[in-house]
């Protein structure tokens, strides 16, 4: 690890001695806070590394700022300084990424979809087997809170390997960090279209990927194809034939409801039948997202829902 990543790793347990927590909310909810009366510069550990406001060096304990600089993720202005990364806590773990706003393309975005992705995968991963070998895989992983939460609920029970994937190398970046930083064992990350650089069969793969048309084309954000569920479709079909027998695929995902047709499930459902697939599908929230339905493409549409896909390894399962 480099030292620039270690000075982050430095920076999040300090972060975790003294306490911090912080519940990242969405980016309507975030911008409105900071905008309050009062909000305007940070006093805490929590307004610096949640809310991610301007500082001066005098309001946080030096040893804080000083790995901000070493991690070179310290912005500098006339008047103030402010932090280039934020942290979330999620259970009893904490994960990097990236500052607000998250308007980059190669942003690394954690929240409320982090948290509802959580709670699937603990209900998710209940009755399945788990004896070494013991492989996760984290498509699309993100900060790699999907994966690495899901080793700590299985770690218990048996080592597991953790293989977080992504096509943007900040997120491998913070992946890596927060391997580190929550003290996960046998993580790899690998750069990765999909299953292109990973040959490995899974026990577990697990995918929390973007489902939004997103006219700047983040990578956490634009799922692709007509209303943003593509990605999502090619996950299902790869990851079928990469799964063990008795293995299981998690898909959390998002698609529009247009004349009360799910649009995903149309397009999915298909796929599924062809293999003969054993799986659930539910709808967990109708209705997110909201202010997209103002223009094309989801003008067309009812409703954003988010939905889980949960698909067992059948007989043409990876032995």
């Amino acid at each position: 690890m480099e030292a620039q990543d270690q000075a982050l790793v430095a920076l999040g347990e300090n972060l975790q001695a003294a306490g911090y927590r912080f519940t990242t909310v969405t980016p309507k909810s975030h911008l409105r806070v900071n905008n309050g009366v009062g909000n305007e510069r940070a006093t805490s550990l929590e307004a610096v590394f949640g809310w991610n406001r301007p500082f001066q060096r005098g309001d946080i304990p030096q040893r804080i700022t000083t790995l901000l600089e070493e991690a070179s993720e310290l912005e500098i202005f006339e008047d103030s300084v402010r932090s280039k990364v934020r942290f979330s806590t999620l259970a009893d773990q904490l994960f990097v990424h990236s500052s607000f706003p998250t308007e980059s393309a190669d942003a690394v975005f954690f929240g409320p979809d982090t948290y509802r992705f959580a709670r699937v995968l603990k209900h998710a991963l209940q009755g399945l087997e788990v004896a070494a070998p013991f492989t996760i895989i984290d498509i699309g992983c993100g900060s790699g809170a999907g994966g690495l939460f899901a080793a700590l609920q299985l770690s218990p029970h048996a080592d597991v390997d953790v293989i977080l994937s992504d096509i943007n190398p900040k997120a491998l970046r913070y992946a890596r960090i927060n391997a580190a930083l929550n003290g996960i064992r046998n993580v790899r990350t690998v750069l990765s279209d999909l299953f292109d650089q990973i040959n490995d069969p899974g026990n577990l793969i697990i995918s929390n990927p973007p489902y939004l048309v997103d006219s700047s084309a983040r990578l956490y954000r634009h799922g692709g194809g007509e209303f943003g569920f593509e990605l999502s479709l090619r996950i299902v079909e790869a990851s079928i034939d990469r799964l063990r027998s008795g293995g299981r695929l998690v898909l959390y995902t998002g698609t529009p409801v247009v004349g009360g047709v799910d649009k995903f499930y149309q397009a999915l459902r298909p796929v599924l039948e062809a293999r003969r697939c054993s799986y659930t599908y539910d709808e967990i929230d109708p209705d997110v997202f909201g202010e997209e339905l103002e223009s094309a493409p989801y003008d067309r549409a009812d409703r954003i829902a988010v939905v889980v896909l949960t698909l067992e390894a059948g007989k043409e399962a990876v032995s």
